[in-house]
C-alpha cells in the first residue's frame, strides 16, 4: 500500500474538504482518501504507484486546488483559489512550519501593499511563488484608505445632501427646511467601511494565505537581486529575490507657490479626514481630484473657489471643461480660469491667495495639482531600473523595468493613475515572474471623474484622432434628446462619438451624463470589438436607460433623431 500525500488549496469549509475527499475515493486504484480542511491536507492510500496528474485533476474539478508532494515530484495545479504551496521532496506532507525542508521556490519580493502589489502577489503566490510584501505604512495603498473608497464615500454624501437641499422635483416634494451637516457622523461611518475594506480585501489575505508575508519597513535596492528593509526602529533586514515587483504608488505634488510650505493646507487625504465643513474653501487645480472635492465641500456647505491654471480638466475634450464650468457655476462654485496663484499667507485663521484675479480668501486650503510617483528612496540606480524625468518608472507592455527581473506597475510609473489599471498591471507583471506571458492593453482603457455630472471617457478624442493623422466624423448628442434624462428632469451634458471618417470605425466616446460611469463601458466594449457608428445604431438597447444615449449618438450620424418617436430602432 502507498501513501501519496498531497497540499490542499481553496477549502473553506469541512464541505467543501468532503468534496474533495470524495473526489480523490473515485480515482483509479485509490484505496482510501483522508482530507483535513483545518490543516489543508489530504492523503491518498492506493495500491501501487497512482499517477499525480488525475489526483490534481480530481482536486481542481472538486473547486480547489493541490501540489502533490510524492517521492520528489511536484506537481503544482494552475487556477488556484489561493495559491497555498507547500514544495517538497520526499513522501509525506510538508508542512509551514517544516521551512528547512524546503526545495529553492521562486522568491518574488513585492515593494508596496496596494492595488498593484496585492493582485502580483495572489497571482504570484497562486503560481507557486513564495512572495514577500514590503510595506512602510498602512495596508492597502492609496484606493481602500486615502484614495477611491473614502472619496466615493463623501461624494455620495455630498449628492445625498445636494438632493434634500434642491432636486428637480421640489415642487412636489419640497425640500427640507433645514440642513445641519454632522460631519464627524458621515466621517465615522465613511472611515468604518475604509477599515472593513481594508481589513477584509488586504489585512486577511495576508493571514490566511501562507505563500504570502507581510514584512513591516522602508524598502531599497542593494542591488538587482537584494532589498535592504529599515524598520521603525532602525533595524535592518536584507530579502534576496529572485524576482521583484515595485509598486510604491505616489503621493499628492505640490507647486512651487511661495508661502505655500509655511501653511497648515489640505492634500486630498486631509480634505477626506477633515472632521469639519469649512465655510469657505479654495481649491488649487483643475483636474479630477480637484474637481471631486471641489463640488462635494460646495454641496456640503463651503462656499468654493477653484483655481484653475488654465480651464478645467484641459487634457479632456474642450467640451467637456466647458460643460462642467457652466454646472459649477450654476451650483455656486466660483471658477477662476487661467488664475495663477502668486503667493499663499495664513494669517488669524485664515488663507491669503495673491493671485493675478486679485485677493482670494477662505478658511481652508485644498492644494489637488497632481500626484508624483513615490520612487526616490527605492536606491532605483543600484538595480539598474530607469525612471523618466517624472521620476516614473519605464517599463514595456509586460511590465518590465530595464532591469530583466524587476517589474514595476501602477501610480509609481506612467501609467494612468487608476486602481483598476494598477491590478491588472500587477495581475500580469506575475504572470511574466513566474513565467508566463501577458501583456496590459491600454487603447480601450475607460476612465471616471465622479463630479455631477459624471465624466466618461474612453479611447479617442477628436484631436488626438487628428494628431495620428486619422480623419474623424464626430457627432455630440445632448441629452434632451435621450428620453431617460427628460424623465428624470436631468438634462444636463452630451454624449460625443468620434469615428473613423473612412470606415465609421468608432474611435473614442466622451460622456458627461448624471450616471456616465455606468454608460461608458458599453462605448468601450464597442470600441474593443472595432464596431462602427452603423454597427452600434444598430443595436437593441433597453429604453428608458441613459446608456440609450449611446445608440441615439450613433444614429445622429445618418438621421435625425428629432425625428424618430420615442424608442424608434
Amino acid at each position: 500500500m502507498a501513501n501519496h500525500g498531497l497540499r490542499v488549496s481553496g477549502m473553506t469549509c469541512d464541505h467543501r474538504a468532503r468534496t474533495v475527499e470524495k473526489a480523490l475515493s473515485g480515482g483509479a486504484g485509490v484505496e482510501r482518501s483522508i482530507v483535513s480542511n483545518l490543516e489543508s491536507t489530504a492523503r491518498v492510500e492506493a495500491k501501487g504507484a497512482v499517477k499525480s496528474t488525475p489526483l490534481v485533476a480530481a482536486i481542481k474539478a472538486a473547486g480547489s486546488g493541490a501540489q502533490l508532494l510524492d517521492g520528489g515530484d511536484i506537481v503544482a495545479a494552475k487556477g488556484t483559489t489561493n495559491g497555498r504551496s507547500f514544495l517538497g521532496a520526499g513522501s509525506g506532507l510538508l508542512r509551514p512550519e517544516d521551512k528547512a525542508s524546503e526545495p529553492d521556490l521562486l522568491q518574488v519580493a513585492i515593494i508596496g501593499s496596494g492595488g498593484a502589489a496585492f493582485a502580483a502577489a495572489i497571482r504570484a503566490a497562486e503560481e507557486g511563488a513564495k512572495v514577500t510584501l514590503i510595506e512602510r505604512g498602512t495596508t492597502g495603498g492609496t484606493c481602500v484608505n486615502v484614495g477611491c473608497v473614502p472619496s466615493k464615500i463623501l461624494i455620495r454624501s455630498a449628492h445625498i445632501a445636494r438632493l434634500r437641499q434642491s432636486s428637480p422635483f421640489d415642487a412636489g416634494i419640497p425640500p427640507a427646511p433645514s440642513l445641519a451637516i454632522n460631519r464627524k457622523a458621515l466621517l465615522e461611518q465613511q472611515q468604518g467601511r475604509v477599515v472593513e475594506l481594508r481589513q477584509t480585501k488586504y489585512e486577511n489575505i495576508v493571514a490566511t494565505n501562507p505563500n504570502i508575508e507581510l514584512v513591516r519597513g522602508t524598502a531599497s535596492f542593494v542591488d538587482a537581486r537584494t532589498l535592504r528593509v529599515v524598520r521603525d526602529n532602525d533595524s535592518e533586514q536584507k530579502i534576496a529575490f529572485d524576482r521583484a515587483f515595485i509598486a510604491t504608488g505616489a503621493s499628492p505634488m505640490l507647486p512651487p507657490i511661495p508661502g505655500l510650505a509655511d501653511t497648515p493646507y489640505w492634500t486630498s487625504t486631509e480634505a477626506l479626514v477633515a472632521d469639519a465643513i469649512p465655510p469657505r474653501l479654495t481649491v488649487i487645480g483643475s483636474s479630477a481630484v480637484a474637481l471631486e472635492l471641489a463640488q462635494a465641500y460646495a454641496r456640503l456647505g463651503s462656499r468654493v473657489t477653484i483655481l484653475a491654471l488654465h480651464t478645467l480638466l484641459l487634457r479632456e475634450d474642450h467640451e467637456i471643461g466647458a460643460a462642467m464650468t457652466e454646472v459649477f457655476t450654476a451650483e455656486g462654485i466660483r471658477v477662476l480660469e487661467h488664475a495663477q496663484a502668486q503667493r499663499v499667507a495664513f494669517q488669524n485663521g485664515e488663507y491669503v491667495l495673491s493671485t493675478n484675479h486679485g485677493k482670494v480668501t477662505s478658511e481652508q486650503l485644498l492644494v489637488a495639482t497632481g500626484r508624483a510617483p513615490n520612487t526616490q528612496a527605492l536606491n532605483l540606480k543600484a538595480a539598474g531600473v530607469n525612471v523618466d524625468e517624472r521620476g516614473a518608472i519605464m517599463v514595456d507592455a509586460h511590465l518590465r523595468t530595464s532591469a530583466a527581473n524587476i517589474f514595476a506597475g501602477g501610480d509609481c510609473t506612467s501609467q494612468p493613475q487608476f486602481v483598476y489599471v494598477a491590478a491588472a498591471a500587477g495581475t500580469r507583471a506575475a504572470i511574466n515572474m513566474t513565467g508566463g506571458d501577458a501583456t496590459l492593453d491600454l487603447t480601450t482603457m475607460p476612465a471616471v471623474i465622479f463630479t455631477d455630472p459624471q465624466i466618461a471617457t474612453v479611447g479617442l478624442t477628436e484631436a488626438q484622432a487628428q494628431q495620428a493623422g486619422i480623419a474623424t466624423d464626430s457627432r455630440t448628442l445632448t441629452f434632451d434628446n435621450v428620453p431617460r434624462a427628460l424623465v428624470n428632469f436631468d438634462t444636463r451634458g452630451f454624449i460625443k462619438l468620434v469615428a473613423d471618417a473612412g470606415s465609421g470605425r468608432l474611435l473614442g466616446a466622451q460622456i458627461v451624463a448624471a450616471e456616465g460611469g455606468e454608460v461608458v463601458q458599453s462605448a468601450a466594449l464597442a470600441i474593443r470589438n472595432r464596431m462602427t457608428v452603423q454597427d452600434l445604431a444598430d443595436q437593441l438597447f433597453p429604453y428608458l436607460t441613459m446608456v440609450e444615449g449611446l445608440k441615439l449618438c450613433a444614429q445622429t450620424f445618418f438621421k435625425d433623431v428629432n425625428q424618430l418617436s420615442c424608442c424608434a430602432g
